[in-house]
């Protein structure tokens, strides 16, 4: 039972409005919110990774080996951290265009 701390990381969520937001130029919003696509990326991987592999240890512990039951990841970090960088991104679109940051390549997660 004291494995079942071991199934999955805490999550690690990045704060949505940070201190510097409102000094950021129309490059370095561009800039983030590509950097966040390439973690949206990952942890959209990493997600897929870990569904997958709940279903695989529920089966397992269903059907052969009950103990099995405590290698699932209930803490959904990268599914956390996802919904976080989404919101993020939103937030850095809204401010994107407060600054009149028009004509650049800002998406919205």
């Amino acid at each position: 039972m004291t494995c079942a701390a071991c199934a999955g990381r805490p999550p690690a969520p990045v704060a949505v409005v940070q201190p510097i937001d409102q000094n950021l130029d129309c490059p370095a919003i561009v800039a983030e919110v590509q950097a966040n696509d390439a973690k949206l990326a990952v942890l959209g991987k990493e997600d897929g990774e870990k569904v997958a592999q709940n279903i695989i240890m529920g089966t397992v512990g269903a059907v052969l080996f009950f103990p099995a039951l405590f290698l699932m990841d209930f803490q959904n970090a990268a599914g956390k951290e996802i919904v976080a960088l989404q919101q993020r991104q939103n937030y850095l679109a809204t401010v994107a265009a407060q600054k009149n940051c028009a004509g650049r390549p800002v998406a919205a997660g």
